[in-house]
């Protein structure tokens, strides 16, 4: 074989391996079609809708039962789209009666929504709650009350999260004046076993009445308890709550007394 016949066969196979890995990356490349068709676009992100539903043997909320110790029935739907999240929750209540023997409140109902966002590790929420008794017998003080939140919160191990929220409220429920809430919380994974998923689950907060209009205490209060997650969408909670609230409190009494609470919800 001479020289140009030897030159003439490695410039031919060059050529047809660089058509052949040629032709491989663009089909790679446009698999879904020629490159005289439309790009393919994603599906858009759309919004996500859930709903809980729950049955507890106390309604308690920042150490002080809603319910005069009695059950409660509770649920709400939420909507999250990206960032953003919005929502509604109702609970039944007992506040008791006034002097006339009319019920003070009978249901609660929040609207909130906010946006979340994730630094890193660290998950931020800044959100807004709107409380409403929309049977309340105010007699004088609206019940009604708005808070602002900023929350943080994240995993400090693989088992073990942490989150801490503030909460602002310029004028708290019975009108008692401008109000700060600080909030601390930590749960513990303790594994799976066989469809039980447990953790261990506790908060410290403080309720900062700063204008004490009408002479209430600043009050602390704290909660710990197991969750234990029964199958994919039940859960049940097994909780002890206490605080340091005196009888100077709206609706306190034995009511921020220390209680036992269980609770089963599911969503979905």
């Amino acid at each position: 074989m001479n020289y140009k016949t030897l030159t003439g066969r490695i410039a031919a196979t060059t050529v047809a391996l660089f058509v052949t890995t040629t032709a491989a990356s663009a089909a790679d490349l446009f698999d879904r079609g020629s490159m005289k068709d439309a790009p393919v676009v994603a599906a858009p992100e759309r919004p996500v809708f859930s709903a809980h539903v729950g049955l507890t043997t106390d309604y308690v909320f920042r150490g002080i039962s809603q319910t005069e110790e009695n059950p409660a029935i509770q649920g709400g739907f939420d909507a999250t789209y990206k960032m953003f999240y919005a929502g509604i929750w109702a609970s039944n209540l007992d506040f008791g009666g006034d002097a006339n023997g009319n019920d003070i409140a009978n249901i609660e109902i929040d609207v909130y929504g906010g946006i979340k966002h994730k630094f890193g590790a660290v998950e931020a929420d800044l959100g807004v709650i709107y409380y409403a008794y929309p049977s309340a017998e105010d007699a004088g003080a609206e019940l009604d009350y708005v808070e602002i939140k900023f929350g943080l919160s994240g995993n400090l191990t693989e088992k073990v999260a942490l989150g801490g929220t503030l909460y602002y409220s310029p004028d708290y429920t019975g009108e008692t004046g401008e109000t700060l809430t600080y909030e601390g919380t930590i749960s513990i994974a303790l594994g799976t076993y066989g469809r039980f998923a447990p953790s261990l689950t506790g908060t410290v907060g403080y309720v900062d009445f700063l204008e004490n209009a009408f002479e209430v205490n600043s009050y602390a209060y704290w909660n710990a308890g197991v969750e234990v997650g029964l199958m994919d969408k039940i859960t049940l909670d097994l909780r002890y709550w206490d605080t340091d609230a005196d009888g100077t409190h709206p609706f306190a009494g034995t009511n921020s007394d220390e209680r036992f609470v269980a609770t089963i919800s599911s969503s979905w």
